[in-house]
Order: structure tokens, then sequence, then C-alpha cells
């Protein structure tokens, strides 16, 4: 059975999800925002998220999937149970300003992840955010956002080496809090860090050590000698 679609085209023509099986197209009409954050794993009715009441072959010319390709791909023609597939496992088309804002937000995270975690090797100091997204429009990097900042930071690491000296480092701690000054700090050292050899002494005092980020050594200073009334004994190791 084919039809004829009713809604705004302009609409359908950017927000569609798409997939592909067996040489077939299905596309699904979709509420973008409510279809990415459904994606990413967010508790959405698929009811909310759809913008028509059929599976359709080409949305923009309005030509729906039959049954027989439906039951054939999904094993199914219900609608709701070919959508929840459809988006779980197919192509969501955005339109430009969603992408371009996708790719802004992954940028920012990327540009935070090289501020904490790299120093520049000669000063040994982290680079500031404007130096590392100076450096990235410099190497013309590319920000994919589909993809998680995680999977592109070593790539984009290897594009900035040659304008920006980046190495990845972190530093070793040894903490001590005193008595009066433990308890509180400790919850304050577990937001921090993961704490190893923790030892809580005879007149209640509590030492550890740690591993951070070079890039946010001055902040673990200030943080922890906040928690501690500035009683606290940092070493490096």
């Amino acid at each position: 059975m084919r039809g004829v679609l009713t809604e705004q085209h302009e609409r359908v023509h950017f927000n569609l999800a798409k997939i592909k099986k067996f040489g077939i197209t299905f596309e699904l009409p979709v509420e973008p925002d409510l279809a990415l954050q459904y994606k990413k794993g967010v508790p959405i009715q698929v009811r909310d998220i759809v913008k028509a009441g059929h599976i359709y072959s080409d949305a923009q010319k309005g030509l729906l999937a039959t049954e027989a390709d439906l039951k054939k791909v999904f094993g199914t023609t219900d609608m709701i149970t070919v959508a929840e597939k459809l988006l779980k496992e197919g192509e969501l088309q955005l339109t430009q300003q969603q992408r371009e804002k996708m790719r802004e937000e992954k940028k920012r995270k990327i540009i935070t992840m090289i501020a904490i975690n790299a120093v520049d090797p000669q000063s040994r100091l982290p680079h500031p955010p404007h130096r590392i997204e100076a450096a990235m429009e410099q190497a013309r990097v590319r920000i994919d956002e589909f993809q998680s900042a995680e999977e592109q930071i070593d790539d984009i690491i290897k594009a900035l080496r040659p304008i920006l000296p980046i190495r990845f480092e972190t530093k070793k701690l040894h903490l001590h809090v005193p008595a009066l000054q433990a308890g509180r700090a400790y919850g304050a050292i577990k937001n921090i860090a993961h704490p190893n050899n923790e030892q809580w002494h005879d007149d209640g005092s509590f030492s550890c050590d740690i591993e951070i980020p070079a890039g946010i050594e001055a902040d673990v200073y200030e943080k922890l000698n906040k928690a501690t009334n500035s009683e606290i004994q940092i070493e490096p190791r």
C-alpha cells in the first residue's frame, strides 16, 4: 500500500530517521531533538518522537513502505515496533543548525579534555583553552558530531602536535590530613581521584596517594586546601 505524505515537506526533508536493509530504504519523520536524545539512551516514548503515522520508503515523495517489505525486514508491520528499531539502528538526519550545535558542544568537550590532561613538555604547564582552540583552527581540525570526544581525541592530538607541543602527563601526590579535617577531606579526595595506599593512623589522621592529570594540579591544590582549611600536607611523588 502506498500513500501521500501529509506532513510539511520542509520538516520531513531534514528531520528523518533512515535505514537501508536488503536494498530497501525505510524513512520515518521525527522530532529531531527528541530522536537524538533517544539515540543517546534517554528514556523517551517513541510516540512522542515520530511525526507521522507511517513508515515511508521515500518521505520526500510521500511514498509509504509496503507491508510486505516491513514484514520481510522487521518481521512486523506494527508502526511503533518498526519505529523503535529504525530509531535505534538507523541514521538520524539532522538540520544544519543541529549539526553545528553538536559539533560545537563536542569541540568544547575536546578542548576541556586536552586542557585538563595535557601540558606543554617544556614548561610542563597546561595549555589554556583559547590556545588549544586557536591551534585546532590552524590545523583545520574537523569535529565529527556523531563520534564521541574520546574516540576522536587521539587523531586530534596528532593533528595539533606540529603546531602545539603537547604531552599527556599525570602527577602523583601523597596526602596527609590531620585528624580534625580527615573526615571532611576524605570525601573531597574521593571526588578528585581514587585514593591509593589509604592509611588511618592512631592519632586519627589520614594519608593516601592519588594520581591526577597534570593540567588540574593547581585546581586540586585549591580544592584540597579549601576542604581542610589549608591544613593538608601535599607532597609530589
